[in-house]
């Protein structure tokens, strides 16, 4: 892990544009500010960041999340100056900081990988950053260490090398090495990926209270939908380069904009039916390989008959001992969750998941009853966008 202070320099100086110095936030409360930021690779045939906006507050937790390849990590780069935009504003503060360098921004970087100096003590580790930028005296940055120290849970560890520390405190020092500094915010990319999931959850956690506590703006960067809807405040949905939703962990999982975030967030995955919509009598119906529903007034008025549709549903509103069940479906395979299982089932060669409470159902290969409620149905049309 290893982070950005204001005594990194970079390979080469970067042209500072005309207007660098200028420009404003919209609001005071901005710690960060994306405008119609553009990022191509390979002499422009790859677009990994396309027009993006994003607003972060000061005292806000922004997840970037999305499989690999879609832009976050580049997006973050951009942010820090490790990357050099090829059109947009990177605005921090209220100050155009688009072509400054990666020191001249006051931002903490953490990475992946642990990175802290085996030669130095913690104490030493930690005031790094201090003794590169600051002319504070000495006095000062030992106060700013123990304070650091004491609110990490590393006051005792001061005078130990990395060495003997856990890999749990080894991460608290390199965020401690950052917290020193006072930065306006703390840039964070996968910093957890390679930790065992106790003590991934366990350093959620205390980053979550970290933050809450400095109340400083944080951007977290992961590909894991369940470690996003962990943290954040507020979570930026990203594939190819483009933002697909941002909103609140809620907001994200129970309002999808699109297919892409409905499929991507929620562990067992969403189910998907193509659906073509039919005119029964008076009625507009949605047709599927193994089922017919009516969905009675939930059609948007847009739709006729013939128009394509897919119909989704999440795992835990599907009815798996419904009364006036649409089809039959057979269990595959149950996965005990903790308190509730994971039941992967097929019916005619459609493959759907469900979730129920734990051990209600024990028997594989048995034959289940299956309906849904229309106000749990999203629609989308043939370009994956919400239309219900």
């Amino acid at each position: 892990m290893f982070f950005i202070v204001a005594s990194m320099a970079t390979d080469s100086d970067q042209q500072r544009g005309p207007d660098s110095r200028t420009g404003s936030s919209d609001s005071e409360e901005t710690s960060i500010e994306l405008r119609n930021l553009r990022k191509t690779f390979a002499g422009g045939s790859i677009i990994a960041v396309d027009d993006v906006d994003v607003q972060i507050d000061s005292d806000e937790f922004v997840v970037l999340v999305g499989p690999s390849g879609c832009g976050k990590t580049t997006t973050l780069r951009c942010i820090s100056g490790l990357e050099q935009p090829d059109s947009g504003n990177v605005i921090i503060n209220g100050r155009d900081v688009t072509y400054d360098q990666p020191k001249d921004r006051n931002l903490a970087f953490v990475f992946q990988d642990i990175a802290l100096f085996p030669h130095m003590t913690v104490r030493e580790n930690m005031r790094f950053g201090l003794d590169q930028t600051t002319d504070l005296s000495g006095e000062q940055k030992e106060e700013r260490v123990r304070e650091a120290a004491d609110m990490l849970g590393l006051g005792g560890t001061l005078d130990r090398s990395p060495a003997e520390l856990s890999g749990g405190q080894q991460q608290r020092v390199s965020i401690g090495r950052a917290m020193v500094t006072e930065p306006a915010a703390f840039l964070l990319d996968e910093p957890f990926s390679d930790l065992d999931a106790n003590l991934r959850d366990q350093m959620q956690t205390e980053v979550k209270q970290l933050q809450r506590n400095l109340e400083t703006a944080m951007v977290f960067v992961t590909h894991d939908q369940e470690e996003a809807m962990t943290l954040g405040d507020k979570i930026i949905v990203m594939n190819d380069g483009d933002i697909m939703q941002r909103g609140s962990p809620y907001d994200i999982y129970n309002e999808p904009a699109n297919q892409f975030v409905a499929e991507f967030i929620g562990s067992p995955s969403t189910n998907f039916f193509e659906c073509v919509v039919q005119q029964r009598g008076d009625d507009l119906v949605l047709a599927s390989d193994i089922f017919t529903a009516p969905l009675d007034g939930a059609l948007p008025d847009s739709l006729s008959n013939g128009d394509k549709i897919t119909l989704a549903i999440r795992p835990e509103h599907l009815d798996l001992e419904s009364d006036t069940p649409l089809f039959d479906a057979t269990i595959d395979v149950i996965e005990p969750h903790g308190t509730n299982d994971a039941i992967y089932l097929s019916s005619d060669g459609t493959e759907l998941s469900a979730v129920s409470e734990q051990n209600r159902f024990t028997t594989e290969d048995s034959s289940l009853a299956i309906g849904f409620e229309e106000e749990h149905v999203w629609l989308f049309d043939d370009e994956g966008e919400r239309v219900r």
